[in-house]
């Protein structure tokens, strides 16, 4: 059996993320990477089936809907959702996610937290 890796790269989005004033009333960009790992079967591979293979659009979509409309104290909080889409689909055996939020430290190119999940 192969082990298929989906990788989501750079995933620019907007959120409402932070505790100050500021940051609950003005959505701040952050840049979401995932990768998801799912076994990739003959009639995947081989037979060339869609409907063996995982659809990565729509866990996107399901994570766009949830960090744009969302509002978030913590960073953890953020990743944390975000892993629990990538992981609702039953083949899906390992999931990490890293958000990154540009220019929360001065001298900093941006903070990133990560977190994974295995089945």
């Amino acid at each position: 059996m192969l082990n298929a890796i989906i990788n989501i790269t750079n995933l620019r989005l907007r959120t409402y993320i932070g505790f100050n004033p500021e940051e609950r009333e003005k959505k701040q960009d952050v840049v979401i990477n995932i990768e998801i790992h799912y076994p990739a079967d003959d009639e995947c591979v081989n037979a060339d089936q869609v409907s063996h293979a995982l659809n990565y659009k729509t866990i996107t979509k399901a994570i766009i809907a949830k960090v744009e409309d969302g509002h978030f104290l913590l960073l953890e909080k953020l990743v944390s959702d975000i892993l629990s889409e990538c992981h609702q689909h039953p083949s899906v055996h390992y999931a990490k996610v890293r958000v990154d939020k540009p220019h929360a430290l001065r001298f900093a190119d941006s903070v990133s937290l990560t977190l994974d999940w295995h089945r």
